[in-house]
């Protein structure tokens, strides 16, 4: 079962961007797309080990800083023909909070 905690509010992540949160002893990219969907992975891409918060947001899609692996924020699979996965969290936002499943 999943806890919802509020980590934030919508307009504390710049669109097509992210704000990272801590969660025990993991860090979570929580990233806001051009639409106001929001979509939250493990702040680390599966190929290097990047930062996927300082990624570019485009779309539905983060590309990592490091060495350019693109992601799809709703999966947190990434696309081909690369392969690997990111952790994913469940997010929801109301009335302007963003909160994720824990």
């Amino acid at each position: 079962m999943s806890i919802w905690a509020k980590v934030c509010r919508l307009d504390e992540i710049p669109r097509r961007g992210s704000c990272v949160v801590s969660h025990q002893d993991s860090r979570i990219a929580v990233f806001r797309a051009a639409d106001d969907q929001v979509f939250a992975l493990h702040d680390v891409c599966p190929h290097k080990g990047g930062p996927l918060s300082q990624g570019i947001v485009h779309g539905h899609r983060v590309t990592c800083p490091l060495h350019g692996r693109i992601l799809d924020l709703a999966s947190g699979e990434v696309c081909a023909p690369d392969h690997g996965c990111a952790r994913r969290y469940e997010t929801r936002v109301e009335d302007g909070e963003v909160f994720l499943a824990l």
